[in-house]
């Protein structure tokens, strides 16, 4: 048993509101995400901070009583869940309400606070596991065959011991606990320096509007701007704060391998790799396989990006061109719009489904869009208890309005997983998490081809489809790349430096874009600006295997045949409501999906490849080629 430490789904990369930020309190309250529905307000907060503190506190009270029989065993257990679903709301309302403005000292203090209580709570805890394991298997089995509460354990249990062998002994597992609050360092810090105290430069553009290079800015002037030089002139700006810092940045990167590296070690790991797929249950080799299969196939991703400059009429073509859309298309997609689509789009799935989302935009889980010092990107935040709660910074693009779709397939399943599922099975892994959210998104795609009637919008769409494919596989596998090329550097006791992970994200680069971009030497600090690489080790490929996996079930949800169709609806959402309560390669396979078979990652590039044949089609019907 560890500590439940609630966690983020997180999509950092997409573009934010538009128009000059507001500072918080303008913000309009139906524009806001109701974070009352956790607590009425601080002094509730703290009431129940102060509750789960004596608990923590309480809980070592225990040791050396589990041996003692079914019932003992029973009650640490569900002490533990009950803590843990009280931290989910003591952590979120501090989180979330810092996320609203990260310049407020105050509300930040009261976040570290938590963190320093999940640090104790680990420490109160850290006897659990080596206790649990010193009894044998064979009498667990026999107490919960004989106790239907304690069996409701018991995955976690047979989990646990499977895992025996890297669990340490109790003064082992008490050392690692007491570092627990240290291995948030290089993430807080990267999230301080990239966030809280970066200062990006403002640029004046061609038409002589001044533009701070902000996250959200930077994304909606890459995705809308047609001008080159606006891009070029951006990404310089953007990138050029991040080399300002290179040094540091690296130096808190290279804490990250180190932190994992130790941890990996400490537990008797053979690898950084092994460690983090360890505990799902996930053979190496579905990482190491899914590198080499997109490496292999490239060639339909260059295939496209050299349909873009000839489409674009572009003499270089670089990475900050990737965005733009292939034709003059200037729609907006309003917020309200786009939330009707979405709950439309999702019809395939049934009507209390579809009911059950218009009902999350109804009661405000949503904050919308960007203000002062509000944290970046987009996330879905699992609130055990109480429902969930999607950060946003809409800006009325395309991109945004596919991202909306993204996080409400995240917050659904949330839904699913924790009404169905006890306490201890509802955080389902990442490895499965990204199914729901790029499923929604295909979902919406299908709703607007299906009811676009402008040939120009049809090839935006079209657009959007493999720039799905491209960014959420290939380029997610080849940020998966690098960071494992960088996590083996440590492994082989290499030297770790800027130019060191700069040269490595160069070669990568180049690896899967080869001949199709032009190069500039700003491109090889990328690293430095994603999140994922500083606060979620080897997360992102997960994107590529949760791409797959929904495109696998897409097609069962397209099938001609109705039986089909429903048998796929059944699978789907039996594999939303299993949260945590299973392997998750064998909750996919239960889905239908198997990422075993090389055919079910093989199959993108093909469809990639059948989409840019229908993109060059509808092109040249419009003489764009």
């Amino acid at each position: 048993m560890t500590a439940h430490v609630p966690g983020l789904l997180f999509d950092p990369s997409f573009a934010s509101a538009p128009g000059a930020p507001r500072a918080r309190l303008d913000v309009p309250e139906g524009e806001r995400w109701n974070l009352g529905d956790i607590f009425p307000s601080w002094e509730s907060w703290r009431e129940a901070f102060d509750a789960l503190d004596r608990r923590v506190k309480g809980y070592v009270a225990r040791r050396g009583t589990l041996a003692g029989g079914p019932d003992a065993l029973l009650a640490a257990l569900r002490e533990s869940d009950a803590m843990g679903q009280l931290a989910y709301k003591v952590w979120y309302f501090a989180s979330l309400a810092h996320d609203e403005d990260q310049r407020d000292n105050q509300i930040g203090a009261r976040r570290q606070q938590v963190q320093l209580l999940f640090a104790e709570w680990r420490q109160s805890t850290a006897w659990f596991n080596p206790e649990l394991l010193a009894m044998s298997l064979e009498t667990l089995r026999g107490w919960m065959d004989a106790d239907a509460g304690l069996a409701v354990y018991r995955f976690m249990i047979e989990n646990l011991f499977r895992q025996q062998e890297h669990v340490l002994d109790e003064k082992g597992e008490h050392l690692l606990s007491l570092a627990a609050q240290l291995t948030r360092v290089p993430d807080d810090a990267y999230e301080a320096l990239s966030t809280a105290d970066m200062r990006f430069p403002t640029i004046e553009l061609s038409t002589g509007e001044a533009v701070q290079v902000t996250y959200p800015r930077y994304r909606a002037l890459l995705a809308t701007n047609r001008v080159q030089a606006d891009r070029a002139r951006a990404f310089e700006a953007h990138h050029g704060a991040f080399e300002a810092s290179l040094n540091t940045y690296a130096a808190l990167y290279n804490g990250v391998l180190q932190r994992d590296w130790y941890q990996a070690r400490a537990r008797g790991y053979a690898s950084t790799l092994e460690a983090a797929l360890h505990g799902d249950h996930i053979p190496v080799a579905v990482v190491e396989n899914l590198i080499a299969s997109a490496r292999a196939n490239v060639g339909s991703f260059q295939r496209y990006e050299r349909l873009r400059r000839q489409v674009l009429r572009l003499d270089t073509y670089h990475l900050y061109d990737g965005a733009i859309p292939l034709v003059d298309f200037t729609e907006r997609y309003p917020y309200q719009q786009v939330v009707d689509w979405i709950v439309a789009s999702v019809a395939p799935l049934g009507p209390q489904y579809q009911q059950r989302l218009a009902a999350g935009f109804a009661n405000r889980w949503v904050d919308i869009y960007e203000n002062d010092g509000k944290r970046s990107g987009a996330y879905s935040a699992p609130v055990y208890g109480v429902h969930p709660y999607v950060l946003m910074n809409y800006n009325d693009t395309l991109d945004a309005a596919f991202t909306l779709a993204h996080e409400m397939g995240h917050s659904m399943h949330t839904v699913l997983s924790h009404e169905r599922q006890p306490f201890v099975y509802s955080d389902y892994t990442i490895f499965v998490a990204e199914v729901p959210s790029t499923l929604s998104e295909a979902l919406l795609l299908d709703h607007r081809l299906a009811h676009v009637t402008d040939p120009l919008e049809r090839i935006v769409l079209l657009q959007h489809a493999i720039d799905g494919i491209t960014g959420t596989f290939f380029t997610q596998v080849m940020f998966a790349d690098w960071e494992l090329q960088a996590h083996r550097l440590v492994e082989a006791g290499e030297p770790v430096t800027a130019d060191v992970l700069s040269a490595l994200y160069d070669a990568t680069l180049r690896a899967y874009h080869g001949d199709a971009i032009d190069y500039d030497p700003l491109t090889r600090v990328t690293w430095a600006r994603i999140p994922h690489f500083f606060g979620s080790p080897y997360y992102v490929y997960q994107y590529a295997t949760c791409y797959a996996s929904s495109a696998r079930l897409l097609v069962g949800l397209r099938d001609a045949d109705a039986a089909v169709r429903e048998q796929t609806i059944a699978r789907y959402l039996d594999l939303l409501a299993a949260g945590g309560s299973d392997y998750p390669m064998t909750l996919l396979q239960r889905a239908g999906i198997d990422l075993a078979d090389p055919s079910t990652v093989g199959a993108v590039a093909t469809l990639l490849d059948t989409l840019v044949d229908q993109l060059e089609e509808a092109l040249g019907a419009r003489g764009l080629l």
